[in-house]
């Protein structure tokens, strides 16, 4: 089934309190929404990977936390801020490694502190998640504006995972620049690894990629170096879940550690494109970072429609008994990355603490 460009990712129905995501579990298979109609459900939501993606998770907890308040029966001000800690902690605590769904949060509660009535809080918190959805679409479409120009006609690019529209509410990070070489007429070819476990490569960045008409080709996440090897890529772009403002240093799905080692093996250039909520200016060092372990269902089964039946089911591919380990994310050094492609320009990794003041981080301690 096919997506129209309007379709967001992620939207807030107020009339029922519900956010109203694509159920990302089900693609390419299948194309159907969900609703969450409160504040546990939307946790876990992001928790089991219905919505996923560092924007669009940001924007599902901004929800997920107007939605808890406006929940809130009554009018005083002591419980309500007991409320809203309960709501603000099982949302921030859905998916460690992310940061956009904590600075999310950390916003619409900034929004929420100038109201002086239970009322006036609710609904400063609709209009600071709906705004913080709003700013993920603009920078997403800055991004493609910024990178536009590492992809010049005939351009072969190696991409990790899915930083798509459907990692976002509209538009994605970096696909952003792929989609606008595309509408300048640019002819791209884009190889999408597989990102085992999940291959979110495979199932969400291939099936963008046919919807938007991009030539595009799947490959085994273990054929790119190969591809490298022979000439074949001339640049890699990746999103993240969280670039350290203070070394550069970014968090993303397992296996962009690869990809980074490779591509600075073959002289390609290496790319980030991330939102501004993706910052984190507090973390000292990339081994701080949660790095979060998965089930090792993923690692053991697959996910797919057999050959010849309508229907999507889980079979193991593993060793029956085998245990497996299922790290979810990898932290790639500053200096293997070209660039930090942001709404508001393009920066090595290791300047992004002395950018601090047009990043977002102007707040940022210096100690």
């Amino acid at each position: 089934m096919s997506r129209e460009t309007s379709v967001r990712t992620v939207r807030f129905d107020s009339r029922q309190n519900a956010v109203v995501l694509i159920d990302q579990r089900r693609l390419p298979h299948e194309f159907q929404f969900v609703a969450t109609t409160d504040f546990r459900e939307t946790a876990e939501a992001i928790r089991d990977m219905t919505v996923r993606g560092a924007g669009a998770m940001g924007a599902t907890a901004a929800y997920g936390l107007a939605q808890g308040a406006r929940a809130f029966r009554g009018s005083d001000l002591g419980r309500f801020a007991g409320h809203l800690a309960t709501v603000y902690r099982e949302l921030a605590e859905a998916r460690p490694t992310a940061v956009d769904p904590v600075n999310a949060l950390d916003s619409v509660l900034a929004a929420m502190s100038a109201g002086t009535t239970v009322a006036t809080q609710q609904a400063l918190a609709l209009d600071a998640a709906e705004r913080f959805a709003e700013e993920d679409v603009a920078h997403c479409t800055a991004i493609g504006r910024h990178g536009l120009k590492f992809f010049p006609d005939g351009t072969r690019v190696l991409t990790h995972c899915n930083a798509g529209r459907l990692a976002f509410v509209d538009v994605g990070s970096a696909t952003a620049p792929i989609y606008a070489a595309h509408a300048a007429g640019r002819r791209l070819h884009v190889f999408c690894d597989e990102t085992r476990p999940r291959c979110q490569g495979a199932s969400l960045t291939a099936w963008e990629l046919s919807q938007a008409g991009v030539p595009h080709s799947i490959i085994a996440d273990n054929a790119a170096g190969h591809l490298m090897q022979r000439g074949e890529i001339d640049v890699v772009i990746v999103g993240a879940d969280r670039v350290l403002g203070r070394t550069g240093e970014v968090a993303n799905k397992i296996g962009t550690y690869t990809k980074a080692v490779l591509a600075a093996r073959h002289r390609i250039p290496f790319y980030v494109a991330i939102p501004l909520s993706t910052l984190d200016w507090n973390l000292r060092r990339g081994t701080e970072i949660p790095i979060e372990e998965r089930a090792e269902d993923e690692v053991l089964g697959a996910w797919g429609v057999p050959t010849g039946k309508r229907r999507a089911e889980r079979v193991r591919i593993a060793n029956p008994g085998s245990p497996a380990r299922n790290p979810g994310f990898d932290v790639t050094p500053a200096e293997l990355i070209t660039g930090v492609i942001t709404p508001v320009g393009v920066f090595r990794p290791e300047a992004l603490w002395k950018m601090r003041h047009r990043l977002g981080g102007e707040t940022a301690q210096t100690r």
